[in-house]
Order: C-alpha cells, then structure tokens, then sequence
C-alpha cells in the first residue's frame, strides 16, 4: 500500500485517539497535496463536534437563565426537555462524524 494512502486513512482515524494534532501534523509533513486536501478534510471533520459542542453549552446556558429553573416552585420541565434534545442532537452529530471519517478512511486505502 502507498504512504500517501495510509497518511490519508490515518488522518481519518485519527478521530480515536488524536484528532486535532494528527491530520496538522500529516498535512505540515507531506509535500503530496492529495494527502494535505485529505488531512484538511479530517481536521474539519474532527472540528465539527466541537463546534456543535459550544453551540450546545450556549443553548444549555441561556435555557438554565430563561427558564427559571432556579425557582423550585416553577415545576417547568422544558429546562430537562431542551437539555436532552440538546445532547441528543450533538450526540448523533459526533456518531455521524466518526462514521463518516471511517468510511473515508476506508474509501481512501481502496
């Protein structure tokens, strides 16, 4: 199998173990550009957790302030609700993330 390939898959699978500083080191290191447009996938791909991440801890604490959950007697459960459809959501987005960086890798080292 070629460098160029398994630098590329690693750059995928590198969502386990490494996923940010792998597909920066693969891209600085190589000099072939199919290798570094693959790495810059892989990065961006590994990026988009994050992101959803932050949104996600946004909208967990603008719901905390604006649904007054501080106050016991409220008996409001949308706090709870927005909470789980929140981690729901970022939950499905990471699965399909890591599915979709393995069949890259796959459809790379073919």
């Amino acid at each position: 199998m070629e460098n160029q390939k398994i630098l590329s898959a690693f750059s995928y699978l590198s969502v386990f173990f490494a996923p940010f500083i792998v597909p920066l080191i693969v891209y600085f290191v190589s000099k072939d550009s199919d290798v570094k447009r693959h790495s810059i996938r892989a990065l961006i791909s590994h990026l988009i957790p994050v992101v959803f991440g932050i949104i996600f801890f946004a909208v967990f604490v603008f719901s905390t302030i604006s649904f007054n959950t501080f106050d016991p007697e409220s008996g409001s459960n949308t706090f709870i609700i927005v909470w789980f459809a929140s981690f729901a959501i970022y939950l499905l987005v990471s699965l399909g993330i890591v599915i979709w960086n393995i069949v890259q890798a796959v459809r790379v080292i073919r």
